[in-house]
């Protein structure tokens, strides 16, 4: 293959081949383009869990991308290795011109990409690459003096201000099909090749209920109805068009537009304050934890005593998935009701949420423990009690995880909330005074 000149798409957070605007270019070029995609070993050495509900959609995902693209005589190379191991010996077996990608904002991929880029501009190929996976980066929108946001709502009404219809314009990838380079099939290696089994599960299809978004401001809450669009893994991992969205999103529900903001929001933040590994609002750093073991145990396994916490925790653990309101509840519970530090919580989300994306969850887990920007104030305290009467006055949802909530045999309450509530505020208070 080395007499072929060839660009090379690097597919990561933007599994699809539709309006994806990083093969779009390449595409365009006109050189037969190589589709890219690689097990990283650097992330997936560092997983524990080796029936990991993430690892397992990707693979399906490719498989997916894999039978797409056989359809027009190409296919997906697949390489399980570092990025730099697996482009060295790309560009060793082939003549590549370029490679083509999106844009990934996390502190990871900044530090691969430049890596990446000393390969490339040592090899003589160029690198591109684009943004996909947001509607607006990190400095697109900003105040007028120049400064970032700390807010969400001002935020939100400059960015549908700034928001144009090229903004949302589609890229026609199928139009260039053609410019894929045309090979026999590449063997795709299996979960247990790179070192994963499969968890057997069920993952959703990409699909979007008009008749859900249009009810999402009145149903989102609540979570025993199917009132959410149930996207946010797609999103992810890209398998959906943030543009498309958006631009169904202005037509449906500003409500669940307003959702796709807070997207752009937490990334902007996570770009311009990168030291949210701790606290966004340093002064919460001195908060005295208790970080008791066994009652992160108990809460992490759904066994506080409280059925509505409960249920959150056992559907995230066997499905990867947890309603939004549930996860405010139960991130509100730990942090609040049992002092323990808000960063065990968000660490334990990132191993089990099929839609995991360190910016959302780090500005969720923050807005829970009132450190974060925008953040709720340390005096508001979920009562599960109440949030239950509110959501899920039925106990639908409750029944469904924790069917034995009304026996004997389901635990007390771990902690008294009055008496909970009360510590939180004394502990908070102390620390912020």
């Amino acid at each position: 293959m080395k007499s072929t000149l060839i660009n090379c798409l690097w597919l990561r957070r933007d599994l699809r081949l539709h309006d994806n605007a990083a093969l779009y270019h390449a595409l365009k070029n006109g050189l037969p383009v190589l589709a890219v995609f690689v097990f990283d070993t650097t992330i997936l050495d560092r997983l524990d869990d080796k029936q990991d509900k993430r690892v397992a959609f990707i693979h399906q995902q490719i498989q997916r991308l894999q039978k797409e693209l056989e359809t027009i005589g190409s296919s997906l190379l697949v390489i399980h290795d570092s990025p730099l191991n697996a482009w060295k010996k790309i560009i060793s077996e082939y003549n590549v011109a370029g490679v083509y990608t999106n844009r990934d904002y996390e502190p990871y991929a900044l530090k691969r990409e430049a890596a990446m880029a000393d390969l490339f501009s040592a090899n003589h190929t160029s690198f591109f690459n684009f943004k996909d996976q947001v509607i607006f980066e990190c400095n697109e929108v900003i105040k007028d003096d120049g400064s970032p946001y700390t807010v969400f709502t001002p935020y939100s009404k400059k960015w549908k201000q700034k928001l144009k219809p090229f903004y949302l314009h589609s890229y026609p990838t199928e139009k260039y099909f053609k410019h894929f380079l045309k090979t026999s099939p590449f063997k795709i290696p299996s979960l247990g090749d790179i070192g994963f089994n499969d968890p057997k599960l069920d993952f959703p299809k990409p699909f979007l209920s008009k008749d859900i978004i249009k009810q999402y401001a009145q149903q989102r809450d609540y979570p025993s109805i199917n009132g959410t669009s149930r996207l946010s893994v797609h999103l992810r991992f890209g398998t959906v068009s943030i543009r498309e969205l958006a631009t169904e999103a202005q037509k449906l529900s500003e409500t669940w537009l307003n959702e796709l903001i807070w997207r752009d929001f937490y990334m902007m933040i996570l770009h311009h304050f990168p030291h949210v590994e701790k606290s966004f609002k340093r002064k919460y750093d001195v908060i005295k934890w208790r970080n008791n073991e066994t009652e992160f145990n108990a809460w992490c396994e759904g066994k506080t005593g409280y059925p509505i916490v409960d249920a959150g925790m056992r559907e995230l653990n066997e499905s990867g998935f947890m309603h939004n309101r549930v996860r405010m509840i139960t991130a509100s519970f730990l942090v609040k009701h049992l002092l323990i530090d808000w960063r065990w919580g968000e660490a334990y989300f990132a191993k089990k949420l099929l839609d995991f994306d360190l910016s959302a969850n780090n500005g969720g887990w923050q807005w829970a423990a009132s450190s974060g920007c925008d953040a709720a104030p340390y005096f508001r305290i979920f009562n599960p009690a109440e949030q239950t009467k509110k959501f899920d006055p039925q106990f639908k949802y409750i029944r469904k995880w924790v069917p034995e909530f009304e026996e004997l045999t389901y635990p007390l309450p771990i902690v008294d909330h009055k008496f909970a509530r009360e510590r939180c505020l004394a502990t908070f208070k102390q620390a912020l005074q």
